[in-house]
């Protein structure tokens, strides 16, 4: 009768015998409710707890939850209400996040009214706001990148502009300083070196200054041009031609050879690729050459 007593209450059998409850608790066995029951009367007799007032009503509680998890029929009721307490409870959790979402909507347009100087605007408004800010600051900082690359090959030309006695040309304006040029080739995929490539090659004779890749005009063939630091380190690339060999590969280095002026007179349009083996360097050369002195003719301009 006690556990038939114990069932109006909101007490959860499978907890009093220190089982699991819920969905696990109703499909443990017979055999495991009574493994734990016995478990627990040896740890909670009363003469194990003579000082503890609560010891025997705690057994009592122990021998009814037992009794009552022993019949089927109320044990499956018992589940059942189990199991309607959970549901109810997750309606609970459900309504009470759809509550707090509705306050924090509430609080987001009564701050958006604050701000918008007592207008009220939409979240979703404020969201592309943000979004369109955040573009516009990404916008800005490439345009800023490209600002002060444009200024790096501008202040280079500026200093080539100015010639001197060893080689290259000052006349119209951009002194092209071949010292400093490489020509490099290679057979068996044009695509095979990239720019990154060619720079980790040859950075251990020197700093790097640009690479220009030739247009590809070959599956097989490929070729470009390597701008060093200074002409000690493109005597440095030119003497370790044993270097270029250890590759699958192989790449063909040789130096630009120092001529006249690059333009006579400054072209108005980037010279075209030539398509004749041998006679692309040159053409590639030039469309460089071409580019400096673009970037030197907006920086007179600016």
């Amino acid at each position: 009768m006690a556990a038939t007593g114990l069932d109006g209450d909101d007490v959860d059998h499978y907890e009093v015998l220190c089982l699991p409850s819920g969905e696990e608790g109703a499909a443990l066995s017979v055999e495991q409710i009574e493994k734990a029951y016995r478990t627990q009367s040896r740890l909670r007799h009363p003469d194990k707890r003579p000082d503890d007032p609560n010891a025997t009503a705690d057994f009592q509680s122990l021998a009814s939850s037992y009794k009552f998890l022993r019949d089927e029929s109320l044990r499956r009721q018992f589940d059942t209400r189990l199991r309607g307490r959970r549901e109810v409870a997750a309606r609970a959790a459900a309504t009470g996040v759809k509550r707090r979402k509705a306050v924090s909507d509430l609080e987001e347009r009564e701050r958006a009214f604050a701000t918008g100087g007592g207008q009220y605007v939409d979240p979703d408004e404020l969201a592309r706001r943000e979004d369109k800010r955040k573009a516009a600051d990404i916008k800005r900082e490439l345009n800023e990148f490209a600002a002060r690359k444009n200024s790096h090959i501008s202040g280079s030309a500026s200093t080539s502009a100015h010639g001197d006695k060893k080689g290259g040309s000052t006349e119209n304006g951009v002194k092209t300083d071949k010292g400093k040029y490489l020509k490099v080739s290679w057979e068996g995929g044009a695509d095979y070196y990239t720019a990154a490539k060619l720079e980790e090659i040859f950075k251990q004779f020197g700093k790097v200054e640009d690479i220009v890749i030739k247009t590809k005009k070959s599956r097989n063939k490929g070729s470009a041009i390597v701008v060093m630091a200074s002409k000690e380190a493109t005597k440095m690339a030119l003497k370790n031609h044993s270097v270029y060999n250890v590759f699958p590969v192989p790449l063909m280095v040789a130096p630009v050879e120092e001529s006249g002026p690059a333009f006579a007179t400054p072209p108005s349009e980037p010279p075209r690729a030539i398509n004749i083996d041998g006679t692309g360097f040159v053409d590639m050369e030039a469309s460089v050459f071409w580019k400096l002195q673009e970037a030197q003719k907006r920086k007179q301009c600016g």
